[in-house]
């Protein structure tokens, strides 16, 4: 199956050409690379996200292998949707799906689900791909889109994914794909977001989610960021560091009703 683009033209270029310039300005920041374990990244248009996106991935190394865990915004296929054979198909080249390690995550995990259906019009994923694929033109990925799941389950999948990364014994990076706050002002925005920037600072992954729900925190990647910091200390990671933080409000100039945008490490 080649899962064609939904959003090409609207969150990002369509033209090949133009779409591989802006992404290669927005990684362009001067930060030296490095290996992580994983990551948080936006993922709304790039005129509004682009520069946090952008700042995030130029901070790290990018290897053949992803595991790219999104939050369902459409309602569409099962709670914990993997994709597990084909290619994802982009302005700038198609980018093919890791079958081996995607059907050792099933293998690993019962709650993860072969599924298409979630995948076929969710955006929050398809924009992380063209960043990964300038960093790394070789790069193959496992597509996750995961809908709102109790945080017993959160860690399930973590584990089960820690655990196919230790067992691949090959470098995997993890990349949760997170806006944050959602149209509140940019004050609001950014004092809630910082109750959430703490838990991810501490790599408290249940506290994360404690504190989305309790203070209203519409963090929408919220089950995505809380299993890759599971799944990121199984596998040894120690810290956490915000590369970048910005609202919408920052591009527009409108402060009224912003989104919050977060850029994190996990080593």
């Amino acid at each position: 199956m080649i899962r064609k683009p939904a959003v090409a033209g609207q969150f990002y270029p369509a033209s090949k050409v133009h779409l591989e310039k802006e992404v290669k300005e927005y990684l362009n920041t001067g930060l030296k690379p490095r290996d992580v374990v994983g990551l948080i990244a936006p993922h709304a248009g790039y005129i509004y996200s682009g520069g946090v996106a952008g700042a995030v991935f130029s901070a790290v190394n990018v290897p053949d292998r992803v595991i790219v865990l999104s939050p369902n915004h459409t309602g569409m296929g099962t709670h914990a949707s993997i994709m597990t054979e084909g290619e994802w198909e982009l302005p700038t080249g198609n980018i093919k799906i890791d079958g081996s390690l995607a059907k050792a995550l099933v293998e690993a995990c019962p709650e993860l689900k072969p599924d298409t259906m979630a995948h076929t019009r969710e955006h929050s994923l398809e924009v992380e791909l063209p960043f990964l694929q300038a960093k790394n033109p070789a790069v193959t990925f496992v597509p996750i889109t995961l809908a709102h799941i109790r945080f017993d389950t959160c860690e399930k999948i973590g584990k089960a994914i820690a655990k196919v990364i230790k067992d691949s014994k090959e470098k995997v990076l993890i990349v949760a794909s997170s806006d944050m706050t959602h149209y509140e002002t940019h004050e609001t925005a950014k004092t809630k977001d910082g109750m959430a920037i703490a838990h991810i600072h501490a790599l408290d992954a249940k506290g994360l989610l404690d504190v989305c729900g309790r203070e209203r925190i519409t963090m929408c990647g919220v089950i995505p960021a809380a299993i890759m910091i599971v799944a990121a200390i199984e596998l040894g990671a120690k810290k956490s560091e915000l590369i970048k933080y910005a609202t919408s409000g920052d591009v527009s100039g409108d402060y009224d009703a912003v989104v919050g945008y977060a850029g994190f490490i996990v080593y």
